[in-house]
């Protein structure tokens, strides 16, 4: 319930009768009111079963939202953690038609325990949705988007429920602007390095005990993207991860594998390939080949659906604002030079150097 203060017109007070789910939205020693004063620019403060929103009107309309939402997301039961009240803010300020409890109700049940995975963006949603409804899903944007991680939910659900046999995890097994030389052990402890991203969803998911079982006994598979030559990949579900580093080749070698009753996710970021300079990533181009065809999912996360470290977003919009100034510059530098060639005031092989 929210009421308007007449003496303090940017301020609202709203009223809560469940005590213990007060408790719970405010967070340890206020934890939670804090992360929205930073997040959303207003002051939220605790007076008995009232919160107190002051700020600019627009900030305090759109926090006492907010605080609506996630007070009934917890009368669900669901245990509301700081992570959660950051994205929220995030995610309500950027798309205030969303409705949390919608989202939080929209789990992934993976077998293990009580363990439930959900979406806490709408894209992540819809993500989901597109995994439930295609063979084959690409899932493309920035670091900590969930993609992989949602995606590896997905497969031990299916697993679980019986739907394929066996999940295959892969990614090609390209160093991020570092050459590592010569690894030390065999075949497989020279390729790990490259697939501890994956090996650290399937820990978080379902524990170290039972990941170690499952990948003792087949079921499940963690392999570079160089294995998957030659073979036919049947009642699998199988993820590619980090697939802005495989070039046309293997990307069309990867995606010719599919076999019958297998499901298939294809996760990376289009802005993080590290290919050597001039050749395309496998990934943007498969894009535009398959741009059309039916039941293919394709989900573009944005910065938005970050669910890591709140300075996570804020670094990616940073450098897409600086990459976005450079090349704006880089255009106007070529335009200026095509000017001055035009004028004649420099040859065609000077300007073209410039």
């Amino acid at each position: 319930m929210t009421t308007e203060d007449p003496v303090l017109p940017r301020r609202c007070s709203l009223v809560f009768h469940d005590a213990q789910a007060l408790r719970e939205l405010v967070g340890e020693v206020g934890q939670h009111l804090k992360i929205m004063d930073r997040t959303l620019g207003v002051r939220v403060s605790q007076r008995g079963d009232q919160l107190l929103v002051g700020g600019q009107d627009g900030s305090v309309e759109l926090a006492a939202h907010i605080i609506e939402q996630l007070y009934a997301v917890v009368l669900t039961g669901y245990h509301l953690r700081a992570a959660d009240v950051d994205q929220a803010c995030r995610m309500v300020r950027s798309e205030p038609e969303v409705r949390l409890v919608e989202l939080y109700k929209d789990t992934v049940s993976i077998g293990v325990g009580k363990k439930r995975v959900h979406p806490r963006t709408l894209r992540q949603k819809t993500y989901l949705h597109a995994i439930r409804e295609n063979d084959l899903v690409f899932g493309i944007g920035p670091a900590g988007t969930g993609k992989t991680y949602l995606a590896m939910a997905m497969a031990l659900a299916s697993l679980y429920r019986e739907e394929v046999r066996r999940i295959i995890l892969c990614r090609p097994a390209v160093e991020a602007g570092e050459k590592l030389g010569f690894l030390p052990g065999d075949l497989i402890e020279k390729v790990n390095p490259y697939l501890r991203p994956l090996y650290d969803a399937l820990h978080d998911l379902v524990g170290y005990d039972r990941s170690d079982r499952l990948l003792k006994k087949g079921v499940l598979e963690v392999a570079p993207l160089a294995f998957m030559r030659g073979r036919t990949l049947a009642d699998s579900f199988v993820i590619l991860d980090e697939a802005q580093n495989t070039t046309r080749e293997q990307m069309k070698m990867f995606l010719t594998r599919i076999g019958l009753e297998s499901r298939v996710v294809v996760t990376g970021d289009v802005t993080q390939v590290d290919l050597p300079r001039g050749r395309e990533s496998g990934l943007t181009h498969v894009l535009r080949v398959l741009r059309g065809v039916d039941d293919i999912g394709v989900v573009h996360f944005t910065d938005a659906d970050v669910v890591r470290h709140p300075l996570v977003s804020t670094i990616i919009r940073a450098y897409d604002r600086t990459e976005t100034h450079e090349r704006a510059a880089e255009e106007e530098r070529r335009r200026e030079a095509r000017a001055r060639r035009e004028a004649g005031e420099v040859s065609p092989d000077e300007g073209s150097r410039g």
